[in-house]
């Protein structure tokens, strides 16, 4: 593409996630968005504190959307980001990812309940297929659960073994296989207080599922991830390994679509294997919306930073 002009952008990142994993990412972002003729500035959730009543202070954040043509916000601050993202609107600045929809997939119910919603109105044929998945019932931390006896609906609907898994957790942490009712028992027990939902386990996708990276309309690249110890979970964070993956039309549509009703510029889409199907992943599990992208990129030689800075580009010129 031959670009016209220099845009201008600022990439909001968190001020706490300074580890070498991240810094890297934000690194691959901005030597991306230079190879496309976008100059884009850095700044953290802290640079976004807001304070109501407070004109003066509103000024000062209203100036990004005087400065900059776009924002990629690369946080999960969503307190923070609403904020910035009122305020863009007013100056018709765009945010990629828009924050609320960041918020979403931040939460894996949130995640399912919107894709659920999608699902009630939608055709037949444009529908997302899902897990069957129950919320668990709020408590309070300092109360916990006194009375386990809905956990028995739970595996009745479900079946044994189920998944477990705490809303908000990434890299495959805090998700707990449950092999028995007592297992169930146990770990909802132990996470009482906390927000959490139980899934159906899959068998033919025990350690294995597929990631495909999906920016605007199509899928840029697929991995699939498997674990090679027994580890019911493919994550590479937990010991995985990973193979270039070719997915079929059905897969990029279903990725696609799945990514745009959550209201997503890009994001990645993992999808399991589900018992009736042996070589097709046919079902979504979860949505990353700030997809870290290194493993994909040594396993595919797709930078995805650069996808994502054509994108963006190519949205607004």
């Amino acid at each position: 593409m031959q670009k016209q002009r220099e845009l201008q952008g600022v990439l909001i990142t968190n001020a706490f996630l300074r580890t070498e994993k991240f810094v890297e990412h934000y690194d691959w972002l901005k030597k991306a968005a230079e190879r496309h003729q976008i100059a884009l500035s850095l700044l953290e959730n802290t640079d976004l504190l807001y304070c109501i009543g407070n004109e003066q202070r509103e000024n000062r954040i209203r100036q990004i959307a005087d400065t900059y043509d776009f924002v990629l916000y690369w946080d999960k601050d969503i307190e923070q980001g609403m904020v910035l993202d009122t305020l863009c609107r007013e100056k018709n600045v765009r945010i990629f990812n828009p924050v609320q929809a960041i918020g979403t997939c931040d939460n894996k119910w949130e995640t399912y309940r919107k894709l659920w919603e999608w699902n009630r109105v939608c055709k037949k044929e444009e529908q997302i297929p899902l897990l069957p998945t129950m919320v668990a019932p709020m408590t309070y931390e300092n109360i916990g659960y006194r009375n386990l006896d809905f956990a028995e609906d739970v595996i009745e609907q479900l079946g044994l073994p189920l998944v477990i898994k705490e809303c908000y957790g990434s890299f495959g942490m805090q998700v707990y296989l449950a092999n028995s009712r007592q297992e169930v028992l146990k770990y909802t027990k132990k996470l009482g207080g906390k927000p959490f939902i139980y899934q159906k386990y899959l068998a033919k996708s025990k350690g294995r599922d597929v990631r495909l990276q999906v920016v605007g309309n199509e899928v840029v690249a697929a991995m699939e991830r498997f674990s090679e110890n027994g580890d019911f979970r493919a994550n590479i964070t937990n010991g995985g390994s990973m193979k270039k993956y070719a997915p079929s039309d059905t897969e990029c549509e279903i990725a696609v679509r799945t990514t745009k009703v959550l209201g997503l510029d890009f994001a990645g889409v993992d999808m399991l294997f589900s018992d009736g199907a042996d070589k097709t992943a046919d079902v979504v599990c979860e949505v990353n919306s700030n997809a870290h992208f290194r493993n994909i990129e040594n396993c595919t030689g797709v930078n995805v930073a650069d996808a994502i800075m054509d994108y963006i580009y190519g949205q607004l010129i």
